[in-house]
């Protein structure tokens, strides 16, 4: 098997850019002739073939992402248990263990390729006004594609969840979850009581950092931010290095974290590339018993003697919950669909974060030594390549969007809060390092926009500043295309819908034009590119109509979608699941992805949605197995053997 048969990634990733083709051949070939450790060959997940699937299993979980492989692998460990993960997509790349190639990876072979639906108010630089909105079509899910960046939220976010009526989820609740799931290798943080160190996902730095980040570090200083060691301590509005679910420099995906380790199990078979169509459910009972799923363009049952559990995420979950019958009865009536159980929650309350791009700043050397930034050019060099393959090391083991961290409040924050309402990224990589490549690809933004923003300048040493909002007051919502479950359903972010969100990022922004202007990015002569030519999109607008002009041209989704399955109690009309996440009217049937959270965590949300894929698997013991969980004496017959950490 050569660098380019089934466990390569140029069989599986689509690009558009020739040049970028030749340079991830080049490190494709590399990848299998000099790291063994990225190839992994021996305990990689193998699928399992469909005539050695078994008719009937006790747990049927489908999705193999971000909560679906955590799910599946702790539900393994009791051995009298027989577990089937449905995976829709492949296994993971080599290339996608390297965290600088991350935006090579949005719009490939390994992403659902979502659009959203056109809209004036948003997204107005991108192709036909709609976002792209990456998923992970992959075993791993989107813990293979995103920006790995591990953000566990805040103690308020919890809470606030608990408030609602969600007993069970607060701040004390869910930390131990957190711990179970960590091994935190930074020496600074690893030995903090609210770590872990033995768990799955390894915590760790970014190997390779930018001679930037000392003068963004100086910036935050310089505008009276407190610098601490982590975004995961006591405090939150801190400016910090960033932390990512990384293993000696590489990626740690869930698919590498939970499921490599255990998928010899006698009792769990993991079944690639399977499509689920649909969940069999009983309309006389209303209990879910199967589902329906296509592998190798051939239709396949399978029986649930226990429950089905839904984690294939919150756009593809509430699109199949749908297909079988549990939605808004008006919307599944459109479409000739049996309504077993009318939930109008399903597809409602979607939330994401919403940030600005295009806060750009060309620099200047003061030493004259050369670039600071990062650029492509840079990265294709004998030097880069040697580090790579032989250390461990170099630009590969960069993070592209983000060296320096921050969170901030802006006038806006509520004075009772502790919730910062602004993340700040502070980048040695901007939308110029690639020339349009990938980044700009990535983002769907369109060729005109692109051309007439940042063509003048690509590869000119750069960075970049984004703000994100954190906790948006709009609310979007999905629809059914169509009763065929390969037609992608339709997204409306509804972004900016209320006038408070566009506000918030506009300070947003306005913070981040304030830490150009400190004397530490001064010495660079750092120049905002956006509005200095004529022709620039924003030209001639200024103050908040600038702002303003800026914020709905670029704006940027940080692939964070949540809430539409939201948890809530039975009084609440619009909760799709209750607190221990089983599908209100519908019996052995639950879902434990990110659909679930009723608000937005503060931060990236990846970290969240591994928890509570930890977290409902002990619910589901404890539902089964009530001594396994109450009594610490007694222990799952399988336990993690981690060689691989």
């Amino acid at each position: 098997m050569g660098p380019l048969d089934t466990h390569g990634t140029l069989m599986r990733i689509v690009y558009t850019r020739p040049g970028c083709v030749v340079m991830l051949l080049v490190i494709d070939a590399i990848i299998w002739l000099y790291r063994s450790d990225i190839v992994d060959f021996h305990n990689r997940v193998q699928d399992i073939p469909p005539q050695f699937i078994y008719d009937v299993y006790d747990f049927v979980v489908v999705g193999g992402g971000s909560a679906g492989a955590a799910v599946a692998a702790r539900l393994s460990e009791v051995c009298n248990w027989n577990i089937l993960l449905l995976e829709a997509g492949p296994d993971e790349t080599y290339l996608t263990d390297l965290p600088y190639l991350y935006p090579a990876l949005q719009r490939s072979n390994l992403d659902w390729n979502y659009l959203t639906e056109p809209n004036p108010n948003f997204c107005q630089g991108m192709e036909n006004n709609q976002c792209a909105w990456p998923r992970g079509k992959v075993l791993g899910g989107s813990s293979v594609l995103n920006a790995m960046m591990y953000i566990r939220g805040n103690k308020e976010d919890y809470d606030e969840w608990e408030s609602f009526g969600n007993i069970g989820w607060s701040w004390k609740d869910v930390l131990p979850y957190f711990i179970k799931m960590e091994n935190v290798r930074d020496p600074k943080i690893a030995k903090l009581p609210w770590h872990g160190t033995t768990g799955p996902i390894t915590v760790e730095q970014f190997k390779n950092r930018s001679v930037l980040m000392n003068y963004f570090f100086e910036a935050a200083r310089q505008m009276n931010q407190p610098i601490a060691d982590e975004m995961n301590g006591p405090s939150q509005n801190v400016f910090g290095p960033l932390h990512g679910s990384i293993r000696d420099g590489l990626r740690c995906s869930t698919a590498k974290g939970y499921l490599r380790p255990v998928w010899t199990r006698k009792n769990f078979h993991v079944s690639m590339n399977s499509m689920v169509e649909k969940v069999l459910i009983d309309p006389g009972d209303k209990r879910a018993y199967g589902v329906m799923f296509n592998k190798g363009n051939e239709r396949h049952y399978v029986l649930a003697l226990k429950e089905v559990i839904l984690s294939a995420g919150s756009i593809n979950t509430p699109q199949l919950l749908m297909l079988s019958g549990v939605g808004p009865k008006e919307d599944l009536q459109a479409h000739g669909i049996e309504v077993i159980h009318d939930s109008p929650g399903v597809g409602k309350n979607l939330q994401d974060h919403v940030a600005t791009g295009g806060i750009t700043f060309i620099i200047q050397n003061p030493n004259n030594t050369g670039p600071l930034s990062i650029t492509l050019l840079s990265s294709v060099s004998a030097s880069s390549v040697r580090d790579f393959a032989f250390n461990n090391s170099g630009i590969f083991m960069n993070m592209p969007s983000c060296q320096v961290m921050g969170f901030i409040n802006t006038k806006y924050q509520p004075v009772n809060s502790t919730r910062p309402d602004i993340q700040i990224f502070m980048s040695a990589q901007s939308e110029l390092a690639d020339g349009g490549n990938w980044a700009a690809y990535g983002a769907a933004l369109s060729s005109q926009y692109y051309a007439k923003n940042f063509e003048r300048w690509v590869f000119h040493d750069s960075f970049l500043i984004m703000p994100l909002l954190m906790r948006p007051l709009s609310r979007g919502y999905l629809k059914l295309r169509s009763k065929n479950p390969y037609d992608k359903i339709k997204i409306y972010p509804n972004y900016f819908a209320v006038r408070h969100d566009v506000d918030v990022l506009i300070e947003g922004l306005k913070y981040c034009l304030q830490l150009a202007k400190t004397p530490a990015l001064q010495t660079l002569n750092a120049t905002l590119i956006y509005d200095t030519e004529p022709s620039a999109t924003c030209s001639g607008r200024t103050g908040d109509d600038f702002y303003e002009c800026l914020v709905r041209h670029f704006s940027q989704t940080i692939y964070h979608p949540i809430g539409t399955t939201s948890m809530g109690p039975k009084t609440d009309p619009m909760a799709v699941v209750d607190d221990q996440l089983r599908v209100y009217g519908i019996k052995g049937l639950r879902v434990i992805d990110a659909g679930i959270m009723p608000t937005i965590t503060t931060g990236n949300t990846n970290a969240a949605v591994i928890m509570i894929g930890e977290k409902g698997a002990d619910m589901i013991k404890l539902a089964y197995l009530p001594a396994l969980v109450k009594d610490p004496n007694l222990e799952e017959c399988h336990t993690y053997d981690f060689k691989y950490n």
